[in-house]
């Protein structure tokens, strides 16, 4: 038995615009959710960077 059987299996990085023919369907199902995580974290971070920028302008305002 190799020290590698031991370790978790590493999942396969997407990268945007990689040839998405070689996914199966159950992979291709798993990185649409992964990516709706992914946009959803991301608009999450841009809301609350917009909510620290109108609370600053809103601060300097006169």
């Amino acid at each position: 038995m190799d020290l590698e059987d031991l370790e978790p299996k590493k999942k396969k990085a997407y990268e945007l615009g990689q040839d998405l023919s070689k996914l199966s369907l159950g992979e291709l199902a798993e990185l649409v959710e992964t990516l709706k995580a992914e946009i959803a974290r991301v608009e999450a971070t841009r809301t609350a960077k917009q909510s620290s920028l109108s609370a600053a302008a809103a601060a300097f305002k006169r």
